[in-house]
């Protein structure tokens, strides 16, 4: 589990497939602390740490994780957003995530406003995934609140902190991420599904 609040911006040093899978080398601030077959959220993806050595990592996305995430789309350089998994018995500072990826969206909208950012971001309905206004929504790992909850797409208000600290700042027109809904949501909405 984790809580959606980003620790800290790796970047992807090594991108190396084999077959289906798609094995990941990331240098981070936070590597050396790190340990085998522990969970790290990347952009909300929960992805085992497999091999490590000096100040990289590497982890492996399969090709079921690659047909649903933004993680086919990395490039060597770019920076993800990462998260360890949360620690029982501290703070719950941004809401429960599972780290799976319920489908992605596309950002369509992006405004400036007087010392924060609106985006706006369009994901296909057909899944039936849902957002409530001021619900939890995560993208690319990050819990958020959602402002204009509509079928098909909704927005998230971004103060200047959460700009600087994650991927954010790196997002324009057409950018792909992933989303996860709230949990708690989803599980109102099957049990609704099969009434």
């Amino acid at each position: 589990m984790f809580t959606g609040i980003i620790e800290t911006l790796g970047k992807i040093h090594r991108l190396q497939k084999e077959g289906g899978n798609l094995h990941i080398t990331v240098s981070s601030p936070i590597t050396e602390e790190l340990k085998i077959d522990q969970s790290i959220s990347h952009n909300g993806v929960c992805l085992t740490v497999v091999e490590k050595e000096d100040s990289y990592y590497t982890v492996t996305a399969i090709d079921e994780t690659l047909k649903k995430t933004n993680l086919s789309e990395l490039k060597e350089g770019q920076l993800v957003n990462l998260e360890r998994a949360m620690v029982m018995g501290s703070r719950l500072d941004g809401h429960l995530v599972q780290g799976h990826v319920d489908q992605t969206a596309i950002c369509r909208k992006i405004d400036r406003n007087d010392g924060s950012w609106m985006f706006t971001f369009e994901y296909d309905p057909k899944l039936k995934n849902i957002t409530i206004e001021k619900g939890s929504i995560t993208v690319d790992g990050v819990s958020l609140t959602v402002v204009n909850s509509e079928k098909n797409a909704f927005s998230v208000a971004i103060i200047p902190y959460t700009y600087e600290h994650t991927r954010f700042k790196d997002y324009e027109i057409g950018t792909m991420v992933n989303l996860e809904f709230d949990v708690i949501g989803k599980y109102v909405a099957r049990y609704m599904e099969l009434r």
